[in-house]
């Protein structure tokens, strides 16, 4: 293999042009008639007997050529990037230019790593947000302990009320027909929770055990389900039984079984503990994401658009994963949800560029400050991926190449250097429009409530937030 040329044609493109000779084409088309003449039928001969020059003369000289060419050019382009010194950020566009029995050509145009500058890194101001934790605060911490601790007991001699965990049974009707997905037996619905649409959960409040009744709502004009949208319903329901959280008394006895503490105080002081330090966490990623927007609104880049749709699948698969650990996935909550893959990516767009240019940013700056890992902290990391991930090192070392994994240390040292350098003062930092990032996550909000969707007579959209994306940046 040998590079004949390596031309710039446009920003962020290169055409590289590359030839293989006779003898490595050869030893090529050798191999490929080893792999594949035992397919290959003879008159004379018996089926993958056939030798090689026999074949050629039957169908031609270059009955091999194109398996052959198939199988060599992408060594031959893995070779040739190295050889020229260019860093790809994308798959290249490969053209056959040339091939007969002397070897073959053939260009790639490729996309590269765009060039970066940095102008300013050391010597940032910041502010950090003074680290408090209240009464208050230690209080809803102890108020969810109880809820998880809670047990659901079985209520009568009372009317339903928001908050009852009701079981009915529901069918609905339109236009006195019904309609598909519509009924439900047993259906344990929470009373305010917003699981249905709107209407329907407050004409339950006040029903009493055993009762029947109808429940009147009109389904919204934005329905996903075109049939529905805007018409008026009637769902024919039954009581069967009324649930309610207990939950725990908050004494000493209470901090024993939910904790390794023997007193309620000490309950306390250690949630104090763990919100204070998540908290002090907390601010110091905000001086971080403070130091680093700086970073990025002062680098130069034309960032090619493949690193930013990469990104962006990037983030789109890391929502359908969390959609599938809660039973869902991203197909299925589309469909339930109206949306489309490209308006999901088009939420995505704006964080994924942001994304791009602080890890092209970081990594610039890991050039320029030449910050090379040692073998003890590539050592440490592998451990880390190994426990985080309960997957043996020498696996881990085949899955995550040991170049990508000391980038990553060497881009967190970058960021390390950056504050130190950094002069960080105690305040309220300045508030900075995100409208953006809150539309990309008002999508996601919608993952966690994903699995009530299953019934058309329940809205699409809940309140609970997910998780935003985590970035290996």
């Amino acid at each position: 293999m040998s590079l004949v040329s390596a031309n710039k044609v446009e920003t962020n493109t290169y055409e590289l042009t590359v030839s293989v000779g006779a003898e490595e084409f050869k030893k090529g088309i050798d191999k490929t008639y080893k792999k594949t003449v035992k397919n290959i039928t003879v008159p004379g001969f018996r089926k993958g007997k056939a030798p090689k020059s026999i074949i050629e003369k039957l169908y031609g000289e270059s009955v091999f050529f194109e398996d052959t060419v198939n199988d060599m050019y992408p060594e031959a382009y893995t070779k040739a990037v190295e050889e020229s010194g260019i860093s790809p950020v994308d798959r290249p566009e490969i053209e056959i230019t040339e091939v007969s029995a002397e070897g073959f050509t053939f260009t790639a145009k490729v996309t590269v790593r765009p060039e970066v500058t940095v102008k300013e890194y050391k010597g940032l101001k910041a502010t950090k947000t003074p680290v408090s934790v209240s009464d208050e605060q230690v209080d809803e911490e102890i108020g969810k302990l109880r809820e998880r601790n809670g047990r659901m007991v079985t209520v009568e001699g009372r009317a339903a009320k928001d908050g009852d965990n009701a079981i009915i049974d529901f069918e609905g009707f339109v236009d006195g027909v019904p309609f598909e997905g519509g009924k439900g037996e047993k259906f344990d619905l929470k009373l305010g929770s917003g699981q249905f649409i709107p209407g329907f959960e407050e004409q339950i409040v006040g029903k009493n055990i055993g009762e029947e009744f109808d429940i009147n709502v009109t389904f919204p004009t934005d329905y996903q389900a075109e049939e529905l949208a805007g018409k008026a319903a009637v769902f024919k329901c039954k009581l069967h039984e009324l649930k309610e959280k207990e939950l725990p008394e908050l004494d000493d006895e209470f901090a024993k079984d939910v904790s390794e503490f023997d007193t309620l105080d000490e309950l306390k002081k250690d949630l104090r503990a763990k919100l204070t330090e998540a908290a002090e966490k907390d601010a110091e990623t905000a001086v971080e994401e403070q130091l680093v927007d700086q970073i990025v609104e002062s680098m130069e880049a034309e960032i090619p658009q493949c690193m930013v749709d990469q990104k962006t699948d990037e983030m789109l698969q890391n929502f359908d994963y969390r959609l599938q650990s809660q039973g869902m996935n991203l197909d299925l909550y589309m469909k339930y949800t109206g949306f489309s893959i490209e308006a999901f990516k088009e939420t995505y767009k704006e964080q994924a560029l942001k994304q791009v240019k602080i890890r092209l940013a970081l990594e610039e700056i890991v050039k320029l400050e030449k910050i090379e890992p040692t073998q003890e902290e590539l050592n440490a990391e592998y451990e880390r991926l190994s426990s985080n991930y309960s997957i043996e090192i020498e696996k881990i070392k085949e899955l995550i190449p040991e170049e990508d994994v000391k980038l990553d240390i060497a881009v967190n040292r970058a960021i390390d250097m950056i504050k130190s350098s950094a002069q960080v003062t105690e305040g309220a930092p300045e508030k900075k429009k995100t409208a953006s990032k809150k539309k990309a996550a008002s999508d996601e909000e919608k993952a966690d409530g994903a699995e009530e969707k299953k019934a058309p007579a329940k809205k699409r959209t809940t309140k609970k937030k997910a998780e935003e994306p985590k970035d290996a940046e």
